[in-house]
């Protein structure tokens, strides 16, 4: 097993997790290494220790789901095709490459696989085979929690549909992941998450106040319904524990990303009228709300209130504008926005991006910088709070991932193992928990069951 060490992303050294004391981690903690797990202090279990989980997903809601089960405790088991594996792994560059000394060919892990596939064993089968099949359902049978993301129907054929499975175990929570859900008039159509963003909402309320609709930089709608299923399951687990019974979890893209509309969506419902469209980086009620430009970039400022507009006046030096009427309270700047924001703007452009962030530093005053991706990831607050760790991968040696992200007071969450390499826990996987034989094993590779 490949050691998983926490790193302290200023540099300054790396600490095992394995075989530390209580005093070693207080010493490392005094210079300057910070304690990675209080799981690793504590010895207490993490919450979902004990939980097992069949993993038949691929990209990344569904990855990203089963990896905040895997974070949290639970032993996940991915299932992937045997020669190509999830989608993900081909998704570069870049990779991480190969140790010379590794015996692998080829370019290395794709970072994209890297990010949503850490904490789980990866077993390559087939489901063309019977065999490949059998060995699915007697997992199912050990598993609490199965997590699928396959059009409506498609697992049936193999019998490996919710109604089929819940008579092998009925305490089996089976979430079932697709673009647009189990029931209506979309329910079989392929859904990525710009198809989806596009379609229900988001797409149309992102960007320029003036210009096209664009899809956010992120696959957010695959990243909020990840988080909703996880979520759910785990509720699920609340609800067996009280019944003894498992559930089917329907949960669809298109659902998730018409919820997360929220206040857009409510202002919608209450007022029945279209709504205000794209805004770019300003806020449509409140004013000045959104980024300016600086001498080398652009600030973001949060004028929220009329207190905070306050200070904003002192700090730009513009005190007589409190008490202008047409600046003195929200309403009337939200009709004079155009030109409030271009006397701002003319007076940011002043100074460079620090040199006001300086400004407003302990003012109070809602303010950032708007910071690329590596400035993110080197940002002081995001290594204040360990966001960034650093693991060693058996075959790629020493990457770089962000850390799960919720701080926990006695089972702190952690990256025990990294993402695998395909079909590297099948043997684990069929001997420890089907009790197969190594000539059991290779017979199923010899005929492309297993990989």
């Amino acid at each position: 097993m490949s050691q998983i060490r926490g790193k302290a992303v200023s540099g300054l050294a790396r600490l095992s997790l394995s075989g530390s004391s209580p005093a070693q981690w207080l010493n490392a903690a005094a210079h300057g290494i910070r304690r990675y797990s209080a799981a690793a202090v504590s010895g207490a279990p993490l919450p979902l220790e004990g939980y097992r989980v069949l993993d038949m997903t691929r990209v990344l809601a569904g990855p990203y789901c089963t990896q905040i089960l895997g974070d949290l405790g639970a032993e996940v088991i991915k299932i992937e095709h045997p020669t190509r594996g999830d989608d993900t792994r081909a998704w570069g560059p870049p990779y991480a490459k190969y140790k010379p000394e590794s015996g692998r060919e080829g370019p290395g892990e794709s970072a994209y696989f890297l990010g949503a596939n850490r904490n789980k064993k990866s077993l390559g089968l087939s489901f063309q085979h019977q065999g490949g099949v059998d060995i699915l359902h007697k997992l199912a049978a050990k598993c609490d929690i199965l997590v699928e993301n396959y059009l409506p129907g498609t697992l049936k054929k193999y019998s490996m549909d919710y109604e089929s499975l819940r008579k092998i175990n009925p305490g089996l929570i089976y979430a079932s992941i697709t673009g647009y859900g189990q029931t209506g008039p979309y329910s079989n159509r392929a859904g990525y998450d710009v198809m989806v963003e596009a379609e229900f909402g988001l797409m149309h309320i992102t960007g320029s106040r003036d210009g096209p609709p664009v899809k956010v930089g992120v696959a957010v709608t695959d990243l909020t319904t990840g988080l909703y299923t996880s979520n759910s399951i785990m509720a699920a687990l609340l609800s067996r524990a009280k019944t003894g019974k498992g559930q089917h979890i329907d949960v669809a893209l298109s659902d998730c990303q018409t919820a997360t509309l929220a206040n857009i969506a409510s202002s919608a419902l209450i007022s029945g009228k279209k709504d205000s469209g794209r805004w770019g980086t300003a806020h449509p009620s409140i004013v000045p709300y959104r980024a300016f430009k600086t001498k080398d970039g652009d600030i973001l400022i949060g004028g929220g209130n009329d207190r905070l507009f306050g200070v904003l006046c002192d700090g730009i030096g513009k005190p007589h504008w409190k008490d202008d009427a047409k600046f003195k309270t929200n309403a009337d700047r939200v009709a004079h926005r155009n030109e409030l924001e271009a006397e701002i703007e003319a007076i940011t452009q002043q100074k460079t991006t620090q040199e006001w962030l300086d400004v407003f530093e302990g003012s109070g005053m809602p303010y950032a910088a708007i910071n690329d991706v590596q400035g993110t990831l080197n940002h002081s607050h995001t290594k204040a709070r360990d966001m960034v760790i650093e693991i060693d991968h058996e075959y790629c040696g020493p990457i770089k991932m962000v850390n799960t992200p919720v701080k926990w007071s006695e089972t702190q969450p952690i990256v025990r193992t990294p993402p695998p390499v395909l079909g590297q826990h099948t043997d684990e996987i069929l001997s420890e928990h089907l009790g197969l034989s190594e000539s059991d094993i290779a017979a199923l590779k010899d005929q492309g069951v297993v990989r």
